[in-house]
Order: structure tokens, then C-alpha cells, then sequence
């Protein structure tokens, strides 16, 4: 597995860019919660060690550098609800997450690194995608960990408010115990009723 550094973002300042921002999503998966994305944008003096896709970095590891980033970096989070994932759909629904991040950023960025291969719809600025762009990019990496932990948190809170369906642990994926608690407990209102297990249940003959 690669690690990433900032051969793109030094790319981009290279070009004239000042303020690069590292865009990613968490929550595409998921039965129930919002989809969530986070805009960084490293200060190249004062790029934390260690930061890595957050998928391969323990949960002490993301609290502990998601902490380091509040402070020396700029950050922005955005949000699509379960409701907007239910009309769009839930590609749609990440990209809107990803236009609210980046616009909730302190500074509007000169450039927009973006993880995967598709570009938000109205994003106006110069950019560029890359694959897998958490394991290459050291602010697609940081934006990563920043948008896991927010949503995490979230989710967490949201299981205080619903029990039983595990969320805290399972942030809302489709674990057994999850989708055993949407047959015994039923459909709350932060369930994506158009991805299937949902839509089945309510649907049901």
C-alpha cells in the first residue's frame, strides 16, 4: 500500500496555486446517516507525519492527527442528508457534500484536489481528480480523516438518540446487528429509504 505525500500538491503550487484544498467523502455506504466530505488545505510548512487514508489508520491514530489538523491546517465540512441521498441519489449526494465543504473553507482555495474520478457538479474551480487520491494525496488524506471522525462522531450521537442499532460502532454500515435492528426495531427517520434493506422493509408485502 502507498503512502501519500505531496508530489500533487507541489505540482499545483509549481502552476502558481497558493491555497490547495484536498477533498474527500465518507458515508457513501452506509443504511442510515448523512454523507459527509471535508476540504483541507495543509500549510506545506507544517504537514503532519502519519497522515494516510483514514480506512488504514486506527481510531486513536485519526483522533489524535484529526486534533493536529485543527490547528495547522484549514479545514471546511459539508454534509448531504438522508433526504437529499433519497432524492439524487447517493453519487449526487457526495458531491454535494463535497460543494458545501469546500465553500464552508475559511479561504476559497486556488486549487481542488478530489478523490475518485468525478467532479462535483458547479465546481468552478481549477482542479484535478485522482483515483484512490487518499492513498496519493497528503490533503485528500488529511480531508479523509477530518470528514471520518466528523461523521463517526455524528453517528454516535444520533445512537444515543436511536439505540439498538448499533450506530455507534458501525457508524450506520450494514452490519448484521444493524440490519437485524431494522427488522426488530423498524425504519428511523435517518435511514436512507432508497438504498435496498431499507426500501425492503418499508415496502414489504
Amino acid at each position: 500500500m502507498s503512502t501519500p505525500d505531496d508530489t500533487f500538491e507541489q505540482a499545483a503550487r509549481a502552476a502558481g496555486a497558493l491555497r490547495i484544498a484536498g477533498v474527500d467523502e465518507v458515508g457513501r455506504g452506509p443504511l442510515a446517516g448523512p454523507v459527509m466530505a471535508a476540504a483541507v488545505i495543509l500549510d506545506p510548512s507544517r504537514i503532519p507525519p502519519g497522515l494516510n487514508d483514514s480506512k488504514q489508520l486506527s481510531h486513536k491514530r485519526r483522533v489524535a492527527l484529526a486534533e493536529i489538523l485543527q490547528d495547522c491546517a484549514q479545514i471546511g465540512i459539508g454534509s448531504a442528508s438522508v433526504e437529499e441521498i433519497d432524492e439524487h441519489n447517493i453519487l449526487q449526494a457526495s458531491h454535494i457534500a463535497m460543494m458545501r465543504a469546500i465553500e464552508a473553507l475559511p479561504e476559497r482555495p486556488d486549487y481542488v484536489l478530489i478523490d475518485g474520478n468525478r467532479v462535483p457538479r458547479g465546481l468552478n474551480l481549477p482542479h484535478q481528480t485522482i483515483v484512490k487520491g487518499d492513498t496519493k494525496s497528503v490533503s485528500i488524506a488529511a480531508a479523509s480523516i477530518v470528514a471520518k471522525i466528523a461523521r463517526d462522531q455524528l453517528m454516535w450521537d444520533l445512537a444515543q438518540q436511536f439505540p439498538g442499532y448499533g450506530w455507534e460502532t458501525n457508524a450506520g454500515y450494514p452490519s448484521k446487528r444493524h440490519k437485524q435492528a431494522l427488522i426488530d426495531l423498524g425504519v428511523t427517520p435517518h435511514h436512507r429509504r432508497s438504498f435496498k434493506p431499507v426500501h425492503n422493509i418499508l415496502y414489504q408485502e
